[in-house]
């Protein structure tokens, strides 16, 4: 998949590099060349000059077959319009906003732009947003037959509740994340686009969590291998 970063600070380089090691192509916007410096002389990826709330800068960073954006950069502004043009001018399915202020995180989620709070920030969550079909083991008990995961959940989800989702016995769903604050779930919970749960799971039972959340299975046999 092709994935445009716009902004190559601190996490914008980092995310780069890491997009790139997973095997995705990439192009790193920025307003200022030196930031380039912040690559890796390994990065194949291409580097651009440019603002990425511009359509003509998006449409060379390759928008137009972009798999996913991640707008990074030191101000909210431009992040979420870029974020909206992305999703809006050029239909890229995952995008997701850097944000400095929380506040605004349930505004921009109705717009339907998931963000992340700079004091959450971290490059795996990017890449749950970025990539569809992610979870992470997030812990696993001395004797490793439970296992916790953290599941971006499935958009045909959206609207269920916590108890129609989860067999009898397999897992449970214990917490969820939802824009800028996080609860213990209980069973008439409904879920809501953008959710991540926590779901505790026997480690014999991990593909139930295919059959529930459409998680792909090779990616579940790569952490359980």
């Amino acid at each position: 998949m092709h994935i445009i970063v716009v902004g190559c600070g601190r996490v914008g380089s980092g995310l780069a590099l890491e997009l790139e090691a997973l095997g995705h192509s990439v192009t790193v916007l920025d307003k200022n060349e030196n930031s380039f410096k912040r690559l890796s002389s390994n990065f194949r990826g291409n580097k651009l000059v440019g603002f990425g709330f511009d359509k003509d800068n998006l449409t060379k960073a390759g928008a137009e077959s972009a798999g996913g954006l991640a707008a990074v950069t030191s101000g909210d502004n431009s992040n979420i319009l870029t974020a909206r043009i992305a999703r809006e001018s050029f239909g890229i399915e995952n995008v997701v906003a850097r944000i400095y202020d929380p506040r605004r995180a349930e505004i921009y989620r109705k717009l339907g732009i998931p963000t992340v709070a700079t004091v959450s920030w971290t490059t795996n969550q990017v890449l749950r947003k970025l990539i569809p079909d992610s979870k992470s083991l997030e812990w696993s008990n001395s004797t490793a037959q439970l296992k916790m995961y953290e599941i971006t959940i499935d958009p045909a989800l959206v609207g269920k509740s916590v108890e129609s989702i989860e067999p009898l016995t397999d897992f449970k769903i214990v917490g969820i994340n939802r824009a800028t604050e996080s609860f213990i779930a209980k069973k008439d919970t409904i879920l809501q686009e953008g959710d991540v749960v926590y779901a505790v799971v026997r480690s014999d039972s991990v593909h139930i969590l295919n059959e529930r959340f459409n998680i792909k299975l090779d990616l579940l046999g790569e952490e359980n291998s």
